[in-house]
């Protein structure tokens, strides 16, 4: 049977199917097979690589497991309900999902792939509080970011280079309790073999390069890609000249920034600043 071409830029739904196709056909399975393995018939199979059936979180998750694809196909459900994401972010985080190497400068706030549950959460509640998000946007902002940390924790992941501004250490998110966790778990990362921490000390002053949070994507093939957000929406540059402006003020910051062993010293130290 003649499959249906799908073009994944169409919709979110559409890039899943593309997606899940890719992975079964990598896994040597048919429909067929796959529908065995995961409680579905190979024509329900067939709707969701045509983009024309939405799946289920549960199925979601068992097809990830049966495939062995890392996590994607949840990156990708959470994307597919997308509207209380950032406008924009939902694009990036598909390319942070196959990036070989990911460099941040962040302010402000712990960076999401480092962040605690309890401290997204805190954010997160914040938030519907002031009727940025219903509750049930939320929780699915906070499930998202989960999803997309537990690349993180597997043998394929990317090298992590983040220099968080001072002020992220700083701001009190959810309370002392919270915070005292995330900050422990803010100094485990720092020790991990593929991830660097440094802090931007607020002596840097003008020296900082960057005003706002900006994250630079390596993908396998070298290509970089840079993302940055304002207040409303998420923007993700391919041009260039403007991501190799933004490489090279990141070597800047990285050298001005402590260095790693100097940085976690300042995070255990601000950590004990929180004790009961």
């Amino acid at each position: 049977m003649r499959e249906t071409e799908l073009d994944p830029a169409t919709s979110p739904l559409a890039a899943f199917g593309v997606q899940l196709r890719r992975s079964r056909k990598a896994a040597g399975l048919s429909q067929v097979q796959l529908g065995q393995l995961t409680n579905l018939s190979d024509s329900q199979i067939s709707n969701l690589e045509r983009g024309t059936r939405s799946p289920t979180l549960d199925w979601v998750r068992v097809a990830d497991k049966v495939l062995d694809t890392g996590g994607t196909l949840e990156l990708m459900y959470w994307s597919l309900n997308g509207s209380s994401l950032l406008e924009g972010f939902p694009e990036y985080a598909a390319h942070e999902a196959k990036a070989v190497e990911l460099r941040m400068f962040e302010l402000g706030v712990i960076p999401g792939l480092f962040q605690t549950q309890a401290y997204a959460e805190a954010l997160a509640a914040a938030d519907v509080r002031r009727g940025a998000v219903t509750e049930e946007g939320a929780a699915e902002r906070v499930a998202y970011l989960l999803a997309r940390q537990q690349r993180l924790g597997r043998p394929s992941a990317p090298l992590v280079h983040a220099v968080l501004d001072e002020s992220c250490l700083l701001r009190l998110v959810g309370g002392p309790a919270v915070m005292r966790g995330q900050l422990d778990h803010l100094a485990q990362l720092a020790d991990r073999p593929k991830t660097i921490v440094q802090i931007a000390p607020f002596v840097m002053g003008e020296r900082r390069p960057f005003a706002a949070s900006v994250y630079l994507l390596t993908m396998s093939d070298r290509t970089l890609l840079g993302y940055t957000e304002s207040q409303e929406r998420g923007f993700l540059a391919r041009e260039s000249e403007t991501v190799t402006m933004w490489a090279r003020d990141y070597d800047r910051l990285q050298v001005g920034a402590s260095s790693d062993v100097a940085s976690l010293e300042r995070i255990r130290a601000a950590r004990k600043e929180l004790r009961p």
